[in-house]
Parts: structure tokens; sequence; C-alpha cells
């Protein structure tokens, strides 16, 4: 339910605003900051997967190792898959929250003054 105490902002920021501000060293500043994080975790991921599956595929015995009692070490790693989609996604909050964020709201404010 939207609060009514807010008035709506009486314009908003045109096309060609929107394109100076992805064009500015601020906003590329961003985007380079969001890719070194993005990409090699990406990457990391992609390949820990890849070796998780081609380790199901073809090293069945090596999978099939007892640590302890009927838990083998296929499916540890397999649960090594969630553990790790947990962590990228804790860490990747937490970098949003402490550099992506107030470079995000620093171009906002430039762009469409402060929040009413």
């Amino acid at each position: 339910m939207p609060t009514t105490d807010i008035p709506p902002r009486e314009t908003h920021p045109s096309g060609a605003q929107y394109l100076a501000v992805q064009a500015s060293p601020e906003f590329q500043e961003l985007r380079r900051t969001l890719r070194r994080f993005v990409f090699p975790t990406t990457a990391f991921f992609l390949i820990w997967y890849a070796t998780y599956v081609l380790l199901g595929a073809f090293a069945h015995d090596f999978m099939a190792i007892k640590v302890w009692g009927n838990i083998n070490l296929g499916l540890l790693l397999g649960l090594g898959q969630f553990v790790t989609t947990f962590l990228i996604t804790g860490l990747y909050v937490r970098f949003a929250n402490r550099k992506l964020d107030p470079q995000a709201e620093a171009i906002r404010i430039r762009m469409e003054g402060p929040a009413q």
C-alpha cells in the first residue's frame, strides 16, 4: 500500500539523462566493480560445478569412496554445491551492500536528487 505523505516527483529523468549517466565515469566504475566480483565468481562456480558433474559421470570409484558410514564422497561434494551456492549468495549480498549500493545511491542522488 503506497504512503500518501510522500508527494510524487514532478519530473522524471529523461532518456538523454539516463544515457549521460550511463556514459559517466562513475557509472563505468560501478560496472567495473560489479564485473570484478561477478565474472571470477561465476567462472569459479561453473568450473566447480563442471568438475562435480564430470566426476559423477566418469569417476564412479572416486565418488563412491566411503567417508563415514553410508556417506560417500559424491554425496559430500553434491552437498558442497548447495553450500557453495549459499556462500556465494551471502558474499554477493555483503559485497553489494558495501561496494555497489553506495556507488549506485550516489549516482541516483546526483541524477534524481535526494529521496523525499
